[in-house]
């Protein structure tokens, strides 16, 4: 197991360092990877708008990361038709729509 790792690791970071690179030509940030959870989901962020795709998040995942994010009073999680999972959630105090997207990004609209 140790070989294969040995061996792996390289390819993998010359793909790591593909995408960052295509990330930069689109004019985007590379997605950084959460070393705590191994999924190559990426840190909770805050951003304009989650991103749509085949969200392979199970529900109490979704919620998990979703109070991981500083969030709490997470209720109604549903996941939409662009793979997002939406929820009504609590932060500072403040009720508040958010969504979890396939690539881990948390993002929330206060209202």
């Amino acid at each position: 197991m140790k070989t294969f790792a040995t061996e792996t690791l390289p390819t993998l970071k010359m793909h790591q360092d593909k995408v960052e690179a295509i990330a930069k030509t689109m004019g985007s940030q590379p997605a950084t990877t959460d070393a705590s959870d191994n999924t190559g989901a990426t840190n909770a962020t805050e951003s304009a708008a989650p991103v749509a795709g085949a969200n392979s998040f199970t529900e109490d995942q979704a919620k998990s990361r979703i109070q991981d994010a500083g969030y709490s009073e997470v209720s109604g999680l549903a996941k939409d038709d662009n793979g997002i999972w939406r929820t009504q959630a609590k932060k500072d105090g403040k009720n508040m729509p958010v969504a979890l997207d396939y690539q881990g990004n948390v993002t929330s609209q206060a209202n």
